[in-house]
Formats: C-alpha cells, structure tokens, sequence
C-alpha cells in the first residue's frame, strides 16, 4: 500500500485534521514521505513542522486555559462591543467541559486529541527514518532523535493528564492512561488498547531518559536553545513527571540536577516584573518556550496573547484572573504587579456599570507558550523534600522563590503542604498547572468570583476529572476504552 493511501485510512481512522505540510499527501502532487525523509534537510524540515505542531496544540485557549480554568484561577471578561457589550458569556469552545460535562460525540477537546495523536505519528516517523540518512553525522542524527523522542513523551503526558484520572486514583496505578503510541502508521494499521496509568508512565519515563542520553549538543535547527528540546529542559520534564507520579526520590533529585548543573538561574527580584513584560523575549529563567514564528516582515501571526491580551477597553481577550487567585497574593507581593488591572463596561444584574478585570501580564505582546522555567524546578524540589521528611529544605526552597517576590517568608513547617501548593498556584497561574495538582493532591475543586458554570465545584475523586475519548474515535478503534461516565 502507498503511504499516502496509509496516511488516508489513518486520518480517516484518527480524525487527524491538522497535519503539518510534510505528512499532507495528495497522490500525484506531492512528495512521498519516503522522498522527503531521505535526507537530512528533509528530516530537519519534518522536525521543523513537528514543533509548529507542538505550539499549535498547547498555545490555543482550548488547551493553554484548561487547568487554570477548571482549577477557578480564570473567569470571563464582558463582550466589548455591539448590541451584547457587557454581558458576561462562557466561550462555546470550552462550555461543555467548564461545567466538568463535556460531551464524548461532541467534545470540545476532539480537536486536542486528534492533535496529539498526529504529533505523536510525526515523532514517530522522524525516529523512523533518521536513524538511515547518510548525510547526516551521527551526532546530528542522535540530536533529532533525541528532540522526536522528548516530544513524543510530552505530547502522551499531556493526553495522560487530560484524560487519565491522577496517578494515585488507583493505589497501584492499574487504572486506565492513555494509548502509547511507539510505530508510525506506516507500519500498519493497529486498534491500541490504553495501557494503564502505571504503563504510561514507564514508557514516557523510558522515552525521556533515552532522549537525554541521546543528546550529542549538536545544533541542528536554527534558533534560541530554548525553543527547543535539549538536555537540560528534558531533564525538567522528567523531573515534573516524577513529581505527578508521586516519585519523590528521583523528583528531588533531577529537579535539583536542573537546578544545579542546567546554568540557568533564577531571575533576579530586581527584575522579575520587568522580565516577564518584555515583548519578544522570554523571561531569563526559561527552560523551554515555544517561540511564536515570525514572518520574513517581523510580523507575529499567533501568539499566547491572543488568549490572554488586553490592548484598549474594547480590544482584549476573553480571560482574565479570577479574585479566587488575585486574594491570594500579599499587597507587597511584586507577583501582583504581573496582573494589568482594567475597569470594563459590564452588565451586573441588569445594571450598567464598570468593573475591574487583572490580565495577566506574562501574556501580552508576541509572548510564547512558558512550558517549563527554572521556578517549577525549586516547587519540585520543594515538594520533594517534604515527602521524603526534609521539610527544613522545603521550607528553605518555598523561601526562595517568596523572597524573590517579595513576599513574607514562612518561619516554621506547619502546614508546609498548603503552602506548597498556594505557590504553586500563585507562582506558576497561567502556565497550566492549577488542576492537575488539584487532582495529584486529591483536592476538591472549588470556583467562586465569576464562575459561570452549571457545576462550580467537584469534590475528589469524581470521574468528572478527566475528559471522555471523542466518540469518533472509540467509534473506529473498538479496542479504546471509554472513560468511565461518559
């Protein structure tokens, strides 16, 4: 069977819909993937889209609003214009699964999902090839190796996150993750069954430790080192995945590996609030950003703004922080100062009137998807401690992230699991976090300034914490198990 004829069934089998150009095949007028791949520019080419891909799944509301949104650090702003301004909608993208009621045949995450999947059957053709290009160094050939692979073990982990209840749901893990995907369908059709929650986490595991030992420090695509997987950034991820899987031992020690060796350090107090503002850099913390692309003008098509932006009191963005999240900072706490607040035109019981709303201000300009920065790593390390009975060391790391904010210093451990988790929300809000570790914790949801919702809270455990499978897709694998609820 040709690959276009392949790729064809797997669309057809997968609903993938938004494949990047090098896996768009129309028999007879485009290049084969066998003509591509052959060589090194083609394969960089590949790569290249494979990361557009990435950005294009995570820096969209529908998956960069998740976790805050259904955590309660985001509410709604008012409709700016026209016969509605002021009135207060929910988005119809989202609707279904803000009210924890998302719907398998019409799911508003179908689009995440298909997407994943499709990114995931490009890694794989990547690894598939690269290891046969002639024109390639080995040391090249190990770098695009290395970068295919830690992709594919992130894009599985947000799937696992997204549609697998927290690690600990079950105590050994045996409940349902997600399909882990190894062969691109250029090796045949399959109809996978979800390995467990356990399975999962062993394969993204083995995928990001083989994608570190795989980096040779090669450059092999033009651009900053932080808009893309290398060694350092792999090792963050892998520090959050033992972190989400309850491994303390190994978590402590890779978040506190980043943290000693990566070379990046923590941005200064002095310039936190001036670093996070600045247009068309990242905050000099940063460990991984996926860079908004330019054209050959200058010119920023998409950016993290476009969900999150605030321009004049009639062009912004529908999201802004909730005072769920605004009260819990202190007044001398500088991370106030990243919320840009704005009076706006709102309808309140019926009643014209204007009301303040924060934006964020990590967010504005041509900002890019934060995916992992050096202050997570000392959350980590923080957490890390503390389950493994050095609370004094937690402390110690939860006090050096309060200091550079300027926030008031905790002077003993009581309740030293609280406040781990209150900075967390407070430190990393916006860079999608809050619901998962609601759910890691075994916490309840509870949402209250601006929740629209027909279900504002939801008590641990519920099914309700994890999205249904799109029904178009248990539809044509009958070995994909729906989750349970839906």
């Amino acid at each position: 069977m040709k690959y276009s004829k392949y790729l064809s069934i797997f669309f057809l089998m997968l609903s993938l819909q938004s494949c990047s150009d090098f896996l768009e095949q129309e028999p007879g007028t485009q290049t084969s993937i066998d003509e591509l791949l052959k060589n090194k520019t083609g394969v960089l080419q590949a790569l290249t889209g494979l990361y557009s891909e990435v950005d294009g799944n995570v820096r969209p509301e529908i998956y960069s609003v998740y976790a805050d949104l259904q955590g309660g650090n985001i509410k709604f702003t008012p409709i700016a214009t026209g016969s509605l301004k002021g009135q207060i909608t929910t988005p119809s993208l989202i609707e279904q699964a803000y009210s924890f009621n998302d719907v398998a045949i019409s799911s508003n995450y179908k689009s995440f999902y298909d997407s994943s999947y499709d990114i995931i059957n490009q890694a794989n053709l990547i690894l598939e090839y690269t290891p046969d290009l002639t024109d390639a160094t080995i040391e090249e050939k190990n770098q695009i190796q290395a970068q295919a692979l830690a992709i594919r073990a992130y894009t599985h982990f947000l799937l696992s996150l997204v549609y697998g209840q927290d690690y600990k749901y079950t105590a050994d893990a045996s409940h349902l993750g997600v399909v882990y995907s190894t062969e691109s369908i250029k090796s045949g059709i399959q109809y996978p069954i979800r390995k467990t929650m356990a399975e999962t986490y062993d394969l993204i595991i083995a995928d990001l430790k083989n994608a570190i030992d795989n980096y040779s420090g090669t450059t092999v695509l033009a651009g900053p080192e932080y808009s893309f997987f290398n060694q350092k950034n792999t090792k963050a991820l892998l520090a959050r995945v033992y972190l989400q899987k309850g491994d303390w031992a190994n978590a402590y020690e890779v978040a506190n590996d980043v943290i000693t060796n990566s070379g990046v350090v923590l941005t200064s107090k002095e310039s936190l609030i001036s670093e996070w503002v600045k247009p068309d850099l990242p905050i000099s913390e940063i460990l991984l950003e996926f860079t908004p692309r330019k054209d050959g003008e200058g010119n920023v098509s998409s950016s993290m703004s476009q969900t999150f932006g605030y321009t004049t009191d009639v062009s912004f963005q529908k999201y802004a922080a909730s005072n769920d999240l605004i009260d819990l900072y202190e007044n001398t706490d500088l991370r106030k100062q990243l919320f840009l607040v704005k009076p706006l035109f709102t309808l309140v019981n019926g009643v014209q009137t204007y009301v303040d709303y924060s934006f964020t201000r990590k967010y504005q300009d041509n900002a890019g998807y934060v995916a992992f920065r050096l202050s997570e790593m000392y959350l980590i390390r923080a957490e890390a401690a503390l389950e493994t009975n050095r609370a004094d060391l937690a402390m110690a790391d939860i006090n050096i992230i309060r200091a550079r904010a300027n926030a008031s210093l905790l002077t003993n451990t009581a309740n030293l699991k609280e406040n781990i988790f209150l900075e967390r929300r407070k430190e990393l809000c916006f860079e999608g976090f809050l619901f998962f570790d609601i759910a890691r914790m075994h916490k309840d949801v509870s949402r209250n300034d601006g929740c629209m919702a027909t279900v504002c809270s939801l008590t641990y455990p519920s099914l309700k914490f994890v999205l249904p499978i799109p029904t178009f897709n248990t539809n044509l694998n009958p070995n994909l198990q729906q989750n349970d609820s839906y």
